[in-house]
């Protein structure tokens, strides 16, 4: 099968990560005319119309910024994100705030803000040692934190969810609603892999926790990964064939669950009934995917 085209899994900037030990690298780069600079408030970043908005640093300067980030470069260009240190507060700038959920931007803007609303949301909740409490300071370029106490190092995380489009014998589509949902929206199951466990493992586990379904295993496919940084997921995308059609809920976890046909979700989109991902998730992607072509909004 061809690959999965899934927004958040294209960039066209480079990380430079042997840059990031460079002693003074933010400060230089601010100090720059040709650096660019995205502004990060919580988990939205700055637009001007219809794009990101990237700023030369002395446009920015007078920002409270509570963390500089060294993104990466592209074209000769250096790119930082500066991340507003009270995502509550208006900051005096002439633009709007979009978050992941509503982006829809070229390759080089989008890799840029994902990896920075990535790095910022880690920052937000690992400001201090986990073994001795000490505030961290942030080093390498927004890409360390160091505790000065214990001298450990802290990297930004990434936590592995499995995400899978699961079709029975008929080749019917199994999709759910999350009852922190509202009437009519559905999506794929997913969940995250548990210590100790297998990508295929959390398929087939968490297909029978959620919905009581049987997964054949020899059937599971990998079809793409995209990160999801809110606030720090990896989702591994897959379609697997179910052995039962049975559906029993888990009820804390699945408010509502259904197979469907092409035929079936098709006319339940179009007259309102049901309510799909957004293009920006991997979810629409193998949603999408299984249906054969483009579902509309």
């Amino acid at each position: 099968m061809p690959d999965l085209d899934l927004p958040f899994a294209r960039a066209a900037h480079y990380r430079a990560a042997h840059r990031r030990a460079e002693p003074g690298l933010v400060g230089d780069l601010l100090k720059e005319g040709g650096t660019r600079v995205l502004v990060v408030r919580g988990n939205r970043a700055a637009m001007a119309g219809e794009r990101v908005a990237l700023f030369a640093p002395d446009d920015v300067a007078h920002l409270a910024v509570g963390i500089h980030l060294f993104l990466g470069e592209a074209d000769d260009v250096a790119y930082l994100a500066a991340v507003l240190a009270d995502p509550e507060a208006e900051p005096d700038l002439d633009v709007g705030w979009v978050g992941l959920r509503n982006f829809d931007e070229p390759d080089l803007e989008q890799g840029l803000v994902v990896e920075a609303i990535a790095l910022a949301q880690w920052h937000a909740v690992n400001m201090h040692c986990p073994r001795c409490g000490t505030r961290t300071e942030v080093t390498q370029g927004g890409w360390v934190r160091h505790c000065p106490t214990d001298d450990t190092n802290q990297f930004p995380r990434t936590d592995p969810a499995v995400i899978m489009a699961i079709t029975d014998v008929d080749d019917r589509l199994l999709l759910a609603r999350g009852p922190q949902w509202g009437p009519g929206r559905r999506s794929v199951l997913a969940g995250f892999v548990e210590p100790g466990e297998g990508l295929e493992q959390a398929v087939v586990r968490e297909t029978m926790e959620e919905v009581a379904v049987v997964v054949d295993p020899g059937s599971i496919e990998y079809r793409g990964s995209q990160t999801w940084p809110l606030p720090a997921s990896l989702m591994l995308g897959f379609r697997a064939r179910a052995t039962s059609t049975r559906l029993v809920r888990q009820e804390d976890e699945i408010a509502e669950a259904d197979w469907f046909t092409r035929e079936e979700m098709a006319a339940a989109v179009a007259d309102g009934h049901l309510g799909l991902p957004g293009r920006a998730s991997i979810a629409r992607s193998l949603i999408e995917d299984w249906y054969g072509a483009r579902l509309p909004d």
